[in-house]
């Protein structure tokens, strides 16, 4: 295991590759660019790969691990289980609201060692804001011009419970969700992995996730999260765990901050 000051000397390198990659794409972001579909009928634009190429040759320079990319992911399992230290990353999280030019998509820079995400790297290149966390080393928010700000997860109230919610895949399971929680609440929508950060610094209470993500989507902002001192675990409450499986998709999931609250119940009641 590397140690808390390699942690975070690596990190201080990982932020700067992430900001690269967000200079790449809001240089096509300021043009007409064109989307293609993936096989999976996902969008994916000259932004996509760009910061993909940005962030695996700059990694490469850092370290020799292997690098797992959403641009890259058809790399056979029977290669992939072998690898006990490798960075995991999202080129561009929320290339739907990059296409709707909402400003809110991420690049994600995760490093998965012993299948847990030791270390997370979440930039916006819209607003120039950083999250970012590596084990034992907490968790920060960054704004441009100034000095990062450790974060933390809040106490869950009573009532008027904050609940993040996807702006672009929102569904019948989280409306049940929300409805068997049986108290007043308020549904923030935001894309990307903004959601789990909000979470992190406090500004959301949950997230709960009813639909298909992959393991990119989640491992840079799961560090986050857990450093800040919450969770991001299925639907048994488990802490998601990444490549430990042929498929890349992650199960339903659940991010919470405040453990005092029985949510496997209302896990179970809506589901």
């Amino acid at each position: 295991m590397l140690s808390v000051n390699e942690l975070k000397d690596l990190l201080e390198n990982v932020n700067q590759v992430a900001k690269m990659a967000g200079e790449r794409i809001m240089e096509i972001y300021a043009t007409n660019f064109e989307v293609e579909q993936k096989s999976d009928k996902s969008p994916l634009t000259m932004a996509d790969m760009a910061a993909h190429n940005t962030i695996v040759e700059e990694l490469q320079k850092i370290t020799q691990w292997p690098i797992l990319s959403e641009e890259s992911a058809k790399i056979p399992f029977s290669e992939r289980s072998n690898w006990s230290r490798y960075w995991l990353v999202d080129p561009l999280d929320g290339t739907r609201e990059f296409v709707k030019r909402n400003g809110e998509f991420t690049v994600n820079i995760a490093l998965i060692d012993n299948h847990k995400s030791i270390m997370g790297v979440v930039y916006v290149p819209v607003t120039g804001v950083s999250y970012y966390a590596a084990l034992d080393n907490g968790a920060y928010k960054c704004l441009p011009e100034h000095s990062p700000e450790p974060i933390k997860v809040r106490s869950c109230p009573k009532d008027d419970l904050i609940i993040a919610g996807s702006r672009s895949h929102a569904g019948e399971s989280l409306q049940k969700f929300i409805a068997g929680l049986g108290v007043k609440t308020n549904l923030v929508s935001i894309g990307s992995s903004l959601k789990i950060c909000l979470v992190a610094e406090g500004k959301a209470d949950i997230y709960p996730r009813f639909g298909l993500t992959s393991e990119w989507d989640t491992a840079a902002a799961q560090c986050i999260v857990e450093q800040a001192g919450g969770y991001l675990t299925d639907l048994e409450l488990k802490p998601l765990l990444y490549n430990t499986k042929e498929s890349l998709l992650n199960p339903h999931f659940f991010v919470f901050g405040d453990n005092d609250r029985n949510w496997l119940h209302h896990i179970e009641i809506s589901t």
